[in-house]
């Protein structure tokens, strides 16, 4: 059914609609922009359901919001189709292939990285995420570090989070702050009108609903399992990553590494790497490697429970946390704003989050390549500061290889991510059964 002249919503049936929302999930490959780009052209160009100007609007809005851009505009374009039941099946659906995936992957991880077969799979894979993690830094640096403001506000941030370990969360709120009470020129505002002003009961009480969603199923977890069990650290902890996920999945995944790594020790310093090639080869949201992060580390610290069961709840548990709250954002927040759509203060703030979003991505890009280089990296201390010392006669020069043929491949010739990332496992796979 096509748009009708002059709406900007077309009133298509949901029994045609839930066809194409699953379509859009299986085919969510290639991060974000990628994903956004088969909603556009399924929504847009084919179906011609949604207008072009409130397509954009839509995203726009969703990328004011924490969390993954793409899941939650999926949201909001079944919820502009057909009210809330459409939101949450596009929603959903778009998680449900990228679990079921990383699902199986980490179950066989788990049981099997040890083995020379998986090692020799992920020594192939490791280097060309550095190179995937590079391009997209590449990538968002050259769209946003566009004024002296914004480029120190990047390396400010770089050096906050690489040098002295600042909380993630607390370089989100001051970036944002800095840009909305001292940079208001340049900030301009999105395209269209700003909606008008919601209603306070009705925000409320889809805030509570929403909530109440989001919360209950970690209140039954403490009085089933107490507060220091491994479940109620995973939600608690992905409760709090997933409202600071501003800039994309690559911006949180530097807090979730060393967090799971050094203070929770969930994972040893090169399976985020592992987890991280898992999710960028299959579908759903980049931001789904959390799954693999909840499923191992409650795998090794399953006390009496058996190590598949506590890791199938621990993938569980990190999925709701990371995703309900995506819900309470669309469904609660939307509204207003879309009344706030023309703040150029509020612009401003974002513009200063995402250039600090930057150089947080060139942490993750340096503590990934610094482990996967170096089979032995030192943490130095001198007073608040602290430096990675990798050793180096414990590189690996095979690695180093396959990671700078990979950058060139990707932001030299801009080759695509898939095609990179199964060309580098190949070359890993046949170096590592040559050499062993």
């Amino acid at each position: 059914m096509k748009l009708p002249q002059g709406d900007a919503v077309a009133p298509v049936p949901f029994r045609e609609a839930l066809p194409t929302w699953i379509r859009v999930a299986l085919l969510s490959f290639g991060g974000p922009a990628g994903q956004i780009a088969v909603m556009h052209r399924l929504l847009v160009e084919e179906r011609k359901w949604i207008r072009e100007d409130r397509f954009l609007h839509a995203m726009s809005y969703c990328m004011l919001l924490p969390g993954p851009e793409a899941q939650q505009l999926a949201t909001y374009l079944g919820w502009l189709l057909h009210g809330k039941r459409g939101g949450l099946w596009a929603g959903l659906l778009f998680i449900v292939p990228g679990f079921v995936s990383i699902f199986g992957l980490s179950v066989l991880y788990h049981a099997y990285r040890d083995s020379a077969l998986f090692g020799a799979l992920f020594f192939g894979l490791k280097p060309a995420v550095i190179a995937v993690v590079l391009a997209a830094l590449v990538g968002m640096g050259r769209r946003t570090l566009t004024t002296v403001r914004h480029r120190t506000i990047a390396a400010g941030a770089f050096v906050a989070i690489f040098f002295f370990r600042v909380w993630f969360p607390l370089i989100v709120a001051v970036s944002g702050l800095a840009g909305y009470f001292t940079d208001v020129s340049g900030a301009g505002s999105t395209a269209g009108s700003p909606a008008s002003r919601p209603s306070v009961t009705g925000t409320l009480g889809s805030a509570i609903v929403w909530l109440g969603v989001w919360w209950l199923p970690i209140a039954v977890l403490a009085i089933a399992f107490g507060t220091a069990s491994v479940f109620v650290k995973e939600a608690l902890f992905f409760s709090r990553a997933a409202v600071v996920t501003f800039g994309g999945a690559y911006a949180v995944l530097a807090y979730v590494a060393q967090m799971a790594v050094e203070s929770y020790h969930w994972l040893l310093p090169g399976e985020m790497l592992d987890g991280l090639g898992m999710a960028e080869t299959t579908p759903g949201p980049l931001i789904q490697v959390v799954q693999f992060v909840g499923f191992m580390g409650a795998a090794r610290q399953a006390g009496g429970m058996s190590p598949f069961l506590a890791g199938t709840l621990g993938a569980l548990v990190t999925t709701w946390v990371t995703f309900a709250p995506c819900f309470l954002f669309v469904f609660t927040g939307a509204p207003w704003a879309e009344h706030l759509r023309g703040s150029r203060r509020l612009n401003a703030a974002m513009a200063s989050i995402t250039a600090a979003v930057v150089g947080v991505i060139l942490n993750l890009g340096v503590w990934f390549a610094l482990h996967t280089l170096f089979a032995e990296v030192a943490s130095a201390r001198f007073g608040m500061v602290r430096v990675l010392v990798p050793q180096w006669a414990s590189v690996s020069w095979a690695s180093a290889a396959i990671a700078a043929g990979c950058c060139i491949a990707m932001i030299r010739f801009r080759a695509g991510m898939l095609a990179t990332l199964a060309v580098s496992t190949l070359l890993g796979f046949l170096y590592s059964r040559l050499v062993s």
